[in-house]
């Protein structure tokens, strides 16, 4: 929809072709429905919170950042705002009103619109693109944007498709792996934390190779796994490494930040305030009583008594676990649970200073199909509205 308003702006006649009854359908879903369009970042620290593919986006953040597309919004009807001064909404919180004012947009400019059309085959003559084939028709054009997105919710068009037709005319698709998404655990303790969500917890991979990998933000424990803004973020860098291992090491840090030394200091001076604490009761300090509770049964600790009752050897093994608690990822849900998919068409093989394939001619690409995916936080709806404003200058 960027893509089609800025070429359209551009003095470009477009069509745009959408394969499902409507258009819009995963924007609709985005951020629960309350759509995090972007957020505040400057463009370094953005582009880092991509990792090392992050700086291929430099032009087309150049082109348009987060105070531009603030900015866009607002020219279309979209007053927007960031709450809690990092994540940018629209004013109403409802993805809704996004939608509707991109399609009001393309209406007033004159986009053509045709949903229900599945685009089955790029046309080309070997060196520029001449159109593209659909189930039912053929349409001619000199250029051609593909925004078909990744593999994740399949249920709202992600199939695939664009990966497909760029391998077919000599891109290279990297691995496809879902992200953003919950992961499932080989302990079942977790079932029993439902009830709370956990702060600040950092996760690691317990994996020699892996042990820069890490992640800061909130838990939830659910029946089977975990789930929560860290865990969707961390899911990107854990599901590529399940192709690898059956399972992931991992271990979390409950106490927000935490170290042994620290954990010892703060019993101390509980217990100071309070000497009658229970084990439990001392832990309630630091966690919610669920998972104080569970920690104990790992630690071999009675939640009864109190810490001085307890030996030497559990005392240390549960200021450890505070520390540091182990836990094992074994599995997910595949795409149909993934937010978006880390992987796609090959950047070495896009011109990052128009979006246009260096393969074909008047081929040009934006958002997820390209090989690059970001966190929770508007970052990858950020780089959609971005890649889709430079794909659409036409440059």
């Amino acid at each position: 929809m960027m893509a089609a308003i800025t070429a359209t702006r551009n003095n470009h006649r477009v069509l745009l072709l959408e394969k499902l009854p409507k258009i819009g359908a995963k924007l609709k879903a985005t951020g629960g429905g309350r759509c995090n369009l972007t957020n505040t970042l400057d463009n370094e620290t953005f582009m880092a919170s991509f990792g090392r593919e992050g700086r291929f986006m430099t032009p087309a953040l150049e082109a348009l950042d987060y105070k531009r597309l603030q900015e866009f919004f607002n020219e279309i009807g979209v007053e927007t705002h960031a709450p809690d001064g990092f994540r940018i909404f629209p004013v109403g919180h409802s993805s809704s009103t996004i939608i509707s004012a991109l399609e009001n947009e393309m209406q007033r400019l004159g986009v053509e619109v045709r949903c229900s059309q599945k685009v089955e085959q790029l046309e080309h003559d070997g060196v520029k693109v001449t159109g593209v084939i659909t189930q039912t028709e053929s349409f001619y054009a000199d250029n051609v944007i593909m925004a078909t997105g990744g593999l994740g919710y399949p249920m709202l068009g992600a199939e695939g498709d664009g990966h497909e037709m760029a391998e077919s005319i000599g891109h290279k698709i990297t691995e496809l792996h879902p992200a953003m998404m919950p992961l499932k655990t080989k302990e079942s303790w977790g079932a029993n934390c439902r009830a709370d969500t956990i702060a600040k917890v950092e996760l690691r991979v317990d994996i020699k190779k892996y042990k820069k990998l890490h992640a800061i933000g909130d838990l939830i424990f659910t029946k089977n796994g975990i789930r929560g803004p860290v865990v969707l973020d961390f899911s990107r860098e854990i599901t590529p490494l399940l192709s690898k291992y059956d399972e992931v090491p991992m271990i979390m840090n409950l106490t927000k930040g935490m170290n042994e030394e620290q954990i010892r200091t703060h019993f101390k001076t509980e217990l100071a305030k309070t000497p009658n604490h229970t084990v439990a009761s001392l832990l309630q300090t630091l966690l919610p009583e669920s998972v104080a509770l569970e920690l104990c049964k790992l630690a071999d600790a009675t939640p009864t008594l109190t810490l001085g009752k307890l030996s030497g050897v559990v005392r240390d093994k549960l200021i450890k676990l505070l520390a540091w608690t182990p836990l094992t990822v074994n599995g997910h849900d595949g795409f149909k649970m993934a937010m978006i998919t880390r992987g796609g068409v090959s950047l070495k093989e896009i011109d990052p200073n128009t979006m246009q394939s260096k393969k074909l001619k008047g081929l040009y690409f934006c958002g997820e199909v390209m090989n690059l995916d970001g966190p929770c936080g508007g970052y990858n709806l950020q780089w959609s509205f971005s890649s889709g404003y430079l794909a659409g200058c036409l440059k």
